[in-house]
């Protein structure tokens, strides 16, 4: 018995919703950062697999899901590094990285 379609589509299910859980539930800035980036790998892993599973001819790979996945990849490390850096400017002015805290728009 090896793996199928199923196995991938529940991990990346339950990857999704610890991601959420993650981004939800913590008041931390980092660990929603850390909540998204796991909701992305996620949906990276369901495009991958429907992508290798979806095969229509038998020598011809489509190769459409892993290119998606490739531009997810690109947007969350520029995301990670633009957030990253909005939360350092606001740790630097606040000295806090508390989402509860961040809630005025000027400084």
């Amino acid at each position: 018995m090896g793996l199928t379609l199923n196995h991938y589509l529940v991990l990346g299910a339950v990857l999704f919703c610890i991601g959420l859980y993650g981004a939800i539930a913590k008041r931390n800035a980092v660990a929603v950062l850390m909540g998204i980036e796991i909701m992305l790998n996620a949906v990276n892993i369901t495009l991958v697999a429907f992508s290798f599973y979806n095969q229509v001819p038998k020598y011809r790979t489509l190769l459409t899901g892993q290119i998606f996945a490739i531009f997810i990849i690109t947007v969350a490390a520029a995301e990670a590094a633009v957030a990253l850096a909005m939360i350092i400017a606001i740790y630097r002015k606040r000295n806090t990285v508390d989402v509860g805290e961040i809630d005025m728009m000027k400084w």
